[in-house]
């Protein structure tokens, strides 16, 4: 064989092959992101499952405490508005902010519980703050994975080459589903 002819032969087939490897790895950097994505949809349906569940002990609670705390009109109005904008949500980072204000307004629905020793025995009151306590539990673990899925994921997304193979596919960067300022615990305040 002609020496020129050989050497376009081995010319071609080293293009041939680059290309083959190029197309390989923007093929598996995308179904990365896409499997990536497809988790972050299963974690966010996770956390979901468990708002939901804390959506719905929320009636409870509020009609318990309405028994005792005839007077505490303004918070547990404001606990029944925050679920009702939970239940009109509609995208992720809507659904972020709502339950987020939700949050908030339970933890002041608990502060006015304290004002209350006999609501703090009744034992209906008492079942119900258990399943809440364990359904906010749940919530921040699944918060948590979602948030290290979410974490990965942008990760991946941002940094070259993948920032290039996710921009030109559309991926774009998922939210984090965050504390509210409020249940960030600060500095303990002691006083006598």
């Amino acid at each position: 064989m002609d020496p020129k002819k050989r050497g376009l032969i081995i010319i071609i087939a080293a293009i041939v092959l680059l290309a083959l490897i190029v197309a390989v790895y923007y093929y598996g950097k995308y179904n990365s992101f896409k499997r990536s994505s497809i988790e972050i949809t299963s974690a966010w349906a996770q956390v979901e499952n468990q708002l939901q569940r804390r959506y719905d002990l929320i009636p409870n609670l509020v009609e318990t405490v309405k028994g005792y705390a005839k007077q505490e009109r303004e918070v547990l109005i404001e606990v029944t508005n925050a679920r009702a904008k939970v239940g009109g949500a509609g995208s992720v980072p809507e659904k972020i902010a709502a339950n987020n204000q939700l949050s908030s307004a339970l933890g002041r629905l608990l502060v006015v519980i304290e004002k209350y020793p006999e609501l703090k025995s009744n034992e209906n009151f008492l079942r119900l703050q258990d399943e809440l306590a364990g359904t906010e539990n749940r919530i921040a673990v699944e918060r948590m994975r979602y948030n290290q899925k979410v974490e990965t994921y942008n990760k991946a997304i941002a940094m070259v080459p993948g920032s290039i193979i996710a921009r030109r596919e559309g991926f774009k960067e998922e939210p984090f589903f965050e504390a509210v300022k409020e249940a960030q615990p600060g500095p303990p305040q002691v006083k006598f």
